[in-house]
C-alpha cells in the first residue's frame, strides 16, 4: 500500500515516513524546499529494505498536489493512506504584529494544503470512485484548543480549521471505506521552534507540561501509525492529543 506523507523531510513527517516503511508501506515523501533532507529519509528507508520516493511540491498549489498524487500512484502503486503533516507556524509574536501575508501563507499551507491533499486522497480511495478505501491522518496541534495567545494565534486558528475539517470529512466518507482522524501534538522536540525564531522554547515551556518534558517525533509517529492501522478500525473523526497531558 502506498502512503503519502506531506512535509516529510524532517521532524514528525520524517519519523512517520521511516516508521511506515518499516511496517511495509511504500512511502511517497513530499517536501517543499529541503530536497537533501527528503533524500536522506529515502536513503534510510531503502537501507532498511523499504520502498520510498521523494516528491517535491508546495501543498498550497493545486497543480503541485495533483502532480504529487499522480507521481506517487504511478511510481509506487495505489494510494491507500495519507498523512497531512506539512505545516508552518509563521513568526512568533503578538497577533497585532502579524501581516496579512503571514496569515495568508499559514492558512494556505495548513488549511488549503490539507484540504487539497485530502480531496485527492478521497478521489482515489473512496468506494464511490472505485477505490478500495483507506485512511487519512491530519496533523493538528494542541494550539488549536489552547489558542496560541502571545505566540501564534493565526497558527492555532489554522489548526482549529484542520480539526473541524477532520470531523466533517470523517462523517462524509465513512460509508465509502475511508477513516479520517487527526493527531494534536503538544510541545515536541523538532526543528519547528528554531524555525519560528525561538530555539529555547522547549526548555522554557516544558515545566508547564504535566509530564515535565517535551515529546518526541517518534511518539507522535506511533500515534499516527496506530490511527492508520487496522487496530484503529472503529476510530473515526477523532482528534488524538499527544501532549503529555497539556
Amino acid at each position: 500500500m502506498t502512503l503519502i506523507v506531506t512535509g516529510a523531510s524532517r521532524g514528525i513527517g520524517a519519523a512517520v515516513a521511516r516508521d511506515a516503511a518499516a511496517r511495509g508501506y511504500s512511502v511517497a515523501l513530499n517536501y517543499s524546499r529541503d530536497a537533501e533532507g527528503a533524500e536522506r529519509v529515502v536513503a534510510a528507508i531503502e537501507r532498511g529494505g523499504g520502498s520510498a520516493l521523494a516528491i517535491q511540491g508546495d501543498v498550497a498549489k493545486e497543480a503541485d498536489v495533483l502532480r504529487l498524487f499522480e507521481t506517487a500512484a504511478r511510481e509506487l502503486g495505489p494510494i491507500g493512506a495519507l498523512v497531512n503533516n506539512a505545516g508552518i507556524t509563521g513568526k512568533l509574536g503578538r497577533f497585532d504584529a502579524v501581516t496579512a501575508d503571514d496569515i495568508a501563507r499559514v492558512l494556505a499551507i495548513n488549511v488549503l494544503g490539507t484540504m487539497l491533499c485530502a480531496r485527492e486522497a478521497v478521489r482515489r480511495m473512496s468506494s464511490k470512485h472505485g477505490g478500495a478505501g483507506g485512511a487519512i491522518v491530519n496533523v493538528s496541534s494542541r494550539a488549536a484548543q489552547l489558542g496560541g495567545g502571545g505566540e501564534w494565534i493565526h497558527y492555532a486558528a489554522s489548526k482549529g480549521a484542520v480539526e473541524t475539517f477532520t470531523i466533517g470529512l470523517a462523517r462524509e466518507v465513512a460509508a465509502e471505506g475511508i477513516r479520517v482522524n487527526a493527531v494534536a501534538p503538544g510541545l515536541i522536540e523538532t526543528g519547528l521552534h528554531a524555525a519560528a525564531g525561538d530555539p529555547d522554547r522547549i526548555e522554557r515551556m516544558k515545566s508547564a507540561i504535566p509530564q515535565q518534558r517535551a515529546g518526541t517525533a517518534a511518539e507522535v509517529s506511533a500515534a499516527v501509525l496506530w490511527l492508520l492501522s487496522a487496530e484503529a478500525s472503529y476510530v473515526n473523526g477523532t482528534v488524538l492529543a499527544v501532549s503529555g497531558g497539556r
